[in-house]
């Protein structure tokens, strides 16, 4: 060990020195220190005599400053020193403690110091900050030259003081034309004032961030900035000027416009895109239909559905998609809609009015569409149905299986006019009873990411989980959609259409009464004998409760009466009883369609419709060709009536 002697012997040489010192010894203790390193690290002599070298540095880097000191490479040099394993000279920068905690940059000289006592560490240190305080506003300095931004900088009074290269870009003068001259002389006519507004709310310290406003070059062409200022201070934290930082807005200015035309067009189209869309017709089953454009591009397309009532009670069920995007396609969709509608209402058989449609197609050059007409009898469950190169119909059964339905496809429409006569091929099916049919275009299957047949088994299991359920129509259709649209982002169009084709029945009744106030009483007596005969026990058929017969017997009555009121007869009044349902159809010879009305507390009619809708299961209405007819519905298989 080295004495106190030794230790006061050294202290001439180190207090000689311009750099604060530190002598440490095998142990890592600090044996003796200099003035400067008092003064730099704010302990006194005594406070670090004898502790930890590693007291000045942060605890974060202890483990650089014990591990950089070349003592150990010295032959008989002590093991217990914090720094070891290095060349016999080490220089680093770190960051040294004071006393108080505060942290500043330091460069340490780590070397050996030998006297008869053995060998010690010695470590110069000196303060950095001015260099480093150097060094920093230096990379400032040169971010700021180089920024793309325009950056000035100026006196309260607006001179100019600091002019980047950027700036010279943007408003088209040198930093020597611009340094000392006034900021207003970027201010075109009627902005004057504005500068001065700025000028003082920097002074008062404020930080202005996004200020939009309009400058001017030295051309006298007028720019759209954005402005972000920030006042500047002396070291005793006086304002003596401002900082601004502009960027030109004329190119986001003009994508925001861009963007707004492309999104008003874009609305235009869909608007034109519903318009030759159409109202699909009122026919005499449940239906749900949903159109969803793409959420990307130009988001119109050519897809489109119809629901045709046709003689004999029929209905007639289109779904058709014309190949491309935009409003060509749409507009080329509304064509074929329109004509396909009227095709359908002259009772043209499925194969024809594809044969025809593709004859129209033929005469737009470069168009295509898939589509696929079906004609359904919902008395019978017998269909038509002919595809021109589209996706299969998908039949949901009562059982809640799911399956295509096996129809021939044919070749698209429009491929170049090599159709012929027998091009399109139609068949005919039974279908199951209280089935629902799914039709729908590829927008609704095909991604770019995921294989056809893994959607159309994804489609299939939705629909199948919606009937297992007993979702509605309009609830199974949101069902899918959110199913198969989980990413909300499409790149083509989306269409589907759901139809549910009533149970076949058990039994059927059916009458004729006068447009008459009698005829009301003899409905109801028409009604309750023949359910009464259907609820007998010898009857094979479910069992009719006494409370459904009374409900049925009130619907009846309200409905009979809003014919006998509002239209002429004669009115035919149909009882429909199958395994699940009972069904009521009154039709007369009028084609306004009802709507239910709340009845003020003085009236005394007008609450028909609204019992009807209050008791029933469902009910709706739907046009004939020589007028309308309302129906309601009853559950048989619930016991709650």
């Amino acid at each position: 060990m080295i004495g106190p002697g030794r230790d006061e012997d050294r202290g001439a040489p180190l207090e000689a020195a311009s750099d604060a010192l530190l002598v440490v010894d095998g142990a890592g203790l600090v044996r003796a220190i200099s003035a400067r390193a008092e003064v730099l690290f704010g302990y006194r002599r005594r406070e670090l005599l004898g502790q930890p070298a590693a007291l000045i540095v942060p605890h974060r880097q202890c483990g650089t400053f014990c591990g950089r000191h070349p003592l150990h490479h010295c032959e008989n040099a002590p093991q217990g020193l914090p720094w070891q394993g290095h060349p016999a000279v080490s220089r680093l920068q770190l960051c040294g403690v004071r006393k108080d905690g505060h942290e500043f940059p330091i460069e340490l000289t780590l070397s050996t110091l030998r006297d008869d006592g053995g060998v010690l560490g010695f470590a110069a240190i000196r303060d950095i900050s001015a260099r480093a305080a150097d060094r920093q506003t230096s990379e400032l300095a040169a971010l700021v030259r180089s920024s793309r931004d325009a950056i000035l900088s100026k006196t309260l009074d607006g001179t100019i003081t600091f002019w980047n290269s950027a700036a010279e870009r943007l408003y088209g003068y040198t930093a020597e034309e611009a340094i000392g001259m006034n900021v207003s002389m970027l201010a075109p006519p009627g902005h004057k004032a504005e500068i001065a507004s700025l000028l003082r709310r920097l002074a008062r310290g404020e930080h202005i961030e996004n200020h939009e406003t309009i400058r001017v070059t030295r051309e006298g062409r007028l720019l759209d900035v954005d402005v972000t200022l920030w006042p500047v201070r002396d070291s005793t934290g006086t304002i003596i000027g401002g900082c601004a930082i502009v960027r030109e807005l004329t190119e986001r200015l003009r994508a925001q416009e861009l963007t707004r035309l492309y999104e008003q067009q874009r609305q235009l189209a869909l608007t034109v895109q519903h318009t030759l869309m159409g109202t699909p017709g009122q026919v005499p089953i449940q239906t749900a239909g949903r159109y969803l454009p793409a959420t990307r591009g130009p988001g119109v397309g050519g897809d489109w559905f119809d629901l045709i009532p046709l003689p004999g009670g029929r209905v007639g069920m289109l779904i058709g998609d014309v190949m491309g995007r935009g409003l060509e396609a749409a507009t080329v969709m509304g064509q074929l809609r329109a004509v396909s509608n009227a095709l359908a209402k002259t009772d043209l058989p499925p194969a024809e009015l594809m044969q025809r449609l593709d004859a129209v197609l033929c005469d737009m050059p470069a168009q295509m569409a898939t589509c696929c007409y079906l004609v359904v009898d919902p008395e019978t469950g017998e269909a038509t149905v002919c595809s021109a190169g589209h996706l299969p119909v998908l039949i949901i059964c009562a059982d809640h299986t799911v399956h295509p339905l096996p129809a021939p496809i044919s070749m698209p429409l429009g491929v170049g006019g090599i159709a012929t006569q027998h091009s399109y091929q139609q068949a005919q099916f039974t279908l199951p009873s209280a089935c629902t049919l799914a039709l729908y275009t590829d927008g609704l299957v095909e991604t770019r990411t995921s294989d056809l047949d893994t959607r159309l088994i994804t489609l299939e299991a939705t629909l199948a989980l919606a009937a297992r359920h007993g979702l509605s129509l309009d609830k199974t259709a949101d069902s899918v959609l959110s199913t198969l649209l989980a990413d909300a982002s499409t790149y083509d169009d989306v269409t589907l259409l759901l139809a549910r084709l009533p149970a076949m029945p058990i039994a059927i009744a059916r009458t004729d009464l006068p447009a008459q106030p009698a005829a009301v009483a003899d409905a109801r007596q028409f009604c309750a004998a023949t359910l009464a005969c259907w609820a007998a026990p010898r009857s094979s058929k479910p069992a009719l409760t006494d409370n459904l017969i009374d409900t049925a017997v009130l619907l009846t009555s309200e409905i009979v009466t809003n014919a006998v009121r509002h239209a002429h007869g004669p009115i035919n009044l149909s009882l429909r009883h199958s395994e699940r349902e009972l069904t009521i159809q009154v039709s007369d010879r009028s084609t306004q369609l009802p709507h239910v009305r709340v009845a003020g507390p003085d009236d005394e009619s007008g609450r028909g419709l609204y019992l009807v809708e209050a008791l029933a299961d469902d009910w709706g209405s739907h046009p004939r060709n020589d007028g309308k007819t309302i129906w309601c519905t009853l559950s048989t298989t619930t016991d709650d009536r």
